[in-house]
């Protein structure tokens, strides 16, 4: 939302502790140095005796690993924010011993970051991120640094915030120094050919599963295949190695970065945007890891949302192993998202196939720079602004990957302004959720008038919702959609979230049903959260979420297979 509270305002804003799934320490859990996984660490390996000794060196009187290399207001923004019981609240179990915690990053606060935050820059504000190995749990702290004030703390459970430098380059050493990995290649790697180093991963019948660890997956390219290092990082060892087939293509088609990232930093991330268009007002930004967000919402004068943004992309390989990615979309600097925006949003008219104006669009592109090249990916988010009144929400994946057998679930969280009530069709008629609870679009699944699968009633406006059967003709398949409902509170996805699930559940596990406790949502302002599935395919005539670089005209040019996904909102005159 755009904020209008004044600087003043915002300077004797008093303390604000947020306290979010707060875990409850149940029988004391045991300190983390207890967890290593390896008895001694390999001399070949100089980082892990280095991340061995700085484990050893946690004690009472410095109980928390801080982030290396840090500036000097980065210090004093760590400082501060250990000062504070509720952000060391668990530091140490009820039995006082540490807990292994660190600080896994500190970055200047964007928009979105905190709800009472005025837009535009700040430098002397930041966000810090602390990671509890034993209890699996992020505790973020934002602290105006210049008044060595605290404005408030919250903690996400079962989640962890993007690594450091430090642990990047510590799982690097550990898979190219690993002898499964030296010899599924038949040679020994250099880290310079890692894809994918510093992305969060899962692997199943590990504790990399449901992200219980802190893994990573740098990933190398033989051949036609993709070789999987899968490093947990809180065992410091290697969890797993697996293949994917990435198929053949020629080199990557991007030789450089051809976006300012500077430019779009300053000018999308730093402050909000404002826009006018058909009887739509609405404000958008760039956010540091939950891709393009809308906020502000209006037609005709009238409000229509709080916010709309994509908080993850799961991406999981192998339906019986289970292992991937979890990706996040934002910002190119201080940013927490691991594919960057190639360029600014657009706006353009949307029309149909006769070219009659229907509205207008905004969209965000990102992508890796080797794509299209495997393990280098490229979303698209898309949102549709119609002249009744009518929007969608939409994003694509257009390959390649890390496999042809990948799918992909991009995590929507959908906030009405003011909402009442919403109803499902159950082929008779309207049957009001009266409680947290989620659904899977299915082949069983009952649409009113053949479309619509939700009516949302708001204060001022209805909607219903009409997810994607593959009726838009953007070559979507169909959503396959998971839809959850969760009661409004703060911290829960109204500022920026780091990654919330994990990659590779073939369940409703996909993230937010961590924010559900089966509470009554009525008389209650209520958060729809959407996740499709797509799965990818690289069969010839039936492509899918599929990218390849071909020889035209003896130059390489990509050809896209891109799979949107994403439900319509329409509006309902009274």
């Amino acid at each position: 939302m755009k904020l209008k509270l004044s600087l003043i305002l915002f300077i004797i804003l008093p303390l604000i502790i947020t306290a979010q799934i707060t875990p409850e320490l149940k029988k004391s859990p045991k300190p983390y140095t207890s967890e290593i996984g390896l008895k001694k660490p390999d001399k070949d390996i100089p980082l892990l005796k280095e991340r061995l000794k700085k484990i050893k060196s946690v004690n009472l009187s410095s109980p928390v690993l801080l982030l290396d290399n840090a500036s000097d207001i980065q210090k004093l923004a760590m400082e501060g924010c250990l000062k504070n019981a509720d952000f060391t609240k668990f530091v140490k179990n009820d039995k006082n011993e540490i807990l292994l915690n660190e600080i896994f990053g500190v970055y200047p606060i964007r928009p979105g970051d905190i709800a009472t935050l005025p837009t535009g820059p700040n430098a002397e504000i930041f966000r810090v991120e602390m990671y509890n190995f034993a209890l699996n749990l992020a505790t973020i702290g934002i602290i105006d640094v210049k008044k060595d004030s605290i404005l408030q703390i919250y903690y996400l459970s079962d989640t962890q915030p993007d690594i450091p430098k430090t642990l990047v380059d510590l799982a690097l050493q550990i898979a190219t120094h690993s002898p499964e990995i030296i010899q599924a290649l038949g040679y020994k790697p250099d880290q310079s050919e890692a894809l994918m180093s510093s992305t969060k991963t899962s692997l199943n019948k590990t504790r990399c599963e449901r992200s219980l660890h802190v893994c990573v997956a740098p990933t190398f390219i033989k051949d036609d295949k993709a070789l999987w290092a899968i490093v947990d990082l809180t065992d410091l060892k290697i969890a797993g190695i697996r293949w994917t087939n990435v198929g053949t293509t020629g080199p990557s088609l991007v030789t450089e970065r051809k976006v300012q990232d500077e430019f779009i930093n300053e000018n999308f991330c730093q402050s909000e945007n404002t826009c006018e268009k058909n009887g739509w007002k609405l404000n958008y930004h760039l956010t540091t890891s939950d891709g393009l967000e809308i906020t502000n919402v209006f037609f005709k004068n009238t409000p229509i949302l709080n916010s709309v943004k994509l908080v993850d992309w799961h991406v999981s390989y192998s339906s019986t192993e289970g292992f991937g990615y979890s990706d996040a979309i934002g910002c190119p600097l201080f940013s927490q998202a691991t594919v960057f925006p190639n360029s600014a949003p657009t706006i353009s008219e949307l029309k149909n196939e006769a070219g009659q104006i229907l509205g207008f669009t905004l969209e965000q592109t990102y992508f890796n720079p080797g794509w299209p090249k495997p393990c280098n990916y490229n979303y698209v988010q898309r949102y549709e602004f119609y002249l009744d009144g009518s929007f969608r929400v939409s994003a694509a994946s257009i390959g390649r990957g890390c496999g042809n057998d990948g799918m992909y679930r991009p995590v929507f969280r959908i906030a009405f302004h003011e909402t009442n009530q919403i109803s499902e069709w159950n082929n008779q008629k309207w049957e009001p959720w009266l409680t947290e609870k989620w659904n899977l679009q299915n082949d069983l699944t009952n649409y009113y008038q053949n479309a619509y699968q939700f009516k949302i009633d708001t204060k001022y406006n209805s909607y219903y919702m009409e997810p994607s059967h593959g009726q838009f003709g953007d070559g979507g398949r169909g959503d396959f959609a998971y839809t959850y409902l969760t009661k409004f509170k703060k911290g829960e996805g109204d500022v920026n979230l780091i990654t919330i699930g994990p990659c590779c559940n073939n369940d409703y596990r996909q993230g937010p049903e961590k924010f559900m406790e089966s509470e009554s949502i009525e008389g209650n302002d209520f958060v729809i959260w959407y996740v499709p599935q797509m799965k990818n395919d690289d069969r010839v005539g039936n492509e899918y979420c599929w990218a390849e670089s071909v020889l035209e005209n003896g130059v390489y040019t990509a050809k896209v297979y891109p799979c949107f996904a994403g439900p319509k909102f329409v509006r309902i005159e009274k």
